[in-house]
């Protein structure tokens, strides 16, 4: 006979906590390499480093760095500079300011039955996101008002929520468009995911080779519409508009595939009662399509989202932020003023970056993504 010998208590420990045993090591190391950069950052956004002999000096100058940026020497670079708001932007932003009030109206009215700290932590939330919004709008209208010029911070905005926008709609027609019986599908499946496959950098070089209205490939074009001495990276919105095409270019891919997965897993039952029905195709896609659809839309727009505020390739090898700091992302102005060695400043951009992107994916996920996803 086999004799059976009791677990020991070890034993019996490591076979209670297997899951935890294993999976906290990897907790631990991606803790690890995230906490130190976030305290390091940290530390260098609240003070001014100096290069010294041997080394260097890190003295602490609290939110100095920050006030430089929003009211001090650096506001011109980060906000822009800001023009009084004619007539029509005044009349645009009460109305966004009316339509805020009423949505936190609306919101408070619909949860009075809720917990009282529920409440208070979910007021709190839109109240600041509203506070944001209306204070970037007020930023971008009175910044491209006459003698005005946005700033890095309105430049990453437009990038974001132009080129996403643009992106999404795109990925969207393609996607329906390769959804359907038609013939070369899979050819179209693969011509337009080559984008994803190239590198940023090598995506830029490209553009500014087609964009040169003088030696570039598509020079003869830009001669027969007259553009031939068209100096594009001298104009502030060409030279923007240049980048969002190279962004939506890259980026509209990924858009696409996502979009054609979530199109093609959809019930086709109840797309065939639709036209039985005598629905029309807008009338599919809105009743049918769109809400089998709207989950897989909301995430993938988040995911684009946060990817989009990190922009830095395309501003940088296309323009090198110009004209002047026209192109400029809050990305690539941290880059460059970590170049010039502002350590400091550098630090509070990205720390100011990630307060805006914080906010937005959360008022967009809050307020958009939850509706799209359903009870």
């Amino acid at each position: 006979m086999s004799s059976h010998r009791e677990p020991s208590a070890l034993g019996r420990f490591l076979e209670r906590h297997a899951d935890q045993i294993l999976i906290w090591p990897a907790v631990l190391l991606l803790l690890a390499f995230s906490i130190f950069p976030t305290i390091a950052s940290a530390t260098l956004a609240l003070s001014r480093l100096d290069l010294a002999p041997g080394g260097f000096t890190l003295t602490f100058v609290g939110l100095r760095n920050f006030q430089r940026l929003l009211f001090g020497s650096q506001q011109d670079h980060l906000l822009g500079t800001m023009a009084p708001l004619g007539p029509l932007a005044t009349g645009l932003w009460l109305a966004a300011a009316g339509l805020v009030l009423v949505g936190i109206a609306r919101y408070v009215v619909r949860n009075l039955g809720r917990e009282p700290l529920a409440l208070v932590v979910g007021l709190f939330g839109r109240v600041l996101a509203a506070l944001l919004f209306l204070a970037l709008l007020a930023l971008v209208l009175s910044t491209n008002a006459p003698g005005g010029f946005p700033g890095s911070l309105v430049t990453t905005l437009v990038y974001v929520l132009g080129g996403v926008s643009i992106q999404f709609l795109l990925g969207l027609g393609l996607a329906l468009l390769v959804a359907r019986p038609i013939k070369g599908r899979r050819f179209f499946r693969v011509v337009f995911f080559l984008p994803l496959m190239v590198t940023p950098v090598g995506i830029a070089y490209g553009f500014r080779m087609l964009a040169d209205t003088g030696k570039g490939p598509l020079a003869p074009i830009w001669q027969a519409f007259g553009l031939e001495e068209f100096a594009w990276a001298a104009d502030p919105w060409a030279a923007r508009i240049v980048v969002m095409i190279g962004d939506t270019w890259q980026w509209t891919p990924f858009m696409f595939l996502v979009l054609l997965a979530a199109l093609e897993t959809q019930p086709k039952d109840q797309v065939e009662a639709a036209w039985l029905d005598g629905a029309g195709p807008w009338q599919v896609f809105r009743f049918v399509t769109w809400p089998a659809i709207a989950p897989v839309a909301a995430t993938v727009v988040l995911i684009r989202l946060i990817e989009a505020f990190k922009i830095i390739d395309l501003p940088n090898v296309l323009t090198n932020g110009g004209p002047g700091f026209a192109t400029e992302s809050l990305t690539l102005h941290a880059f460059i003023a970590w170049r010039t060695q502002d350590l400091g400043g550098s630090a509070a951009v990205g720390y100011i970056l990630l307060f805006v992107a914080v906010v937005t994916c959360t008022s967009f996920v809050n307020f958009l993504a939850k509706r799209a996803r359903g009870p």
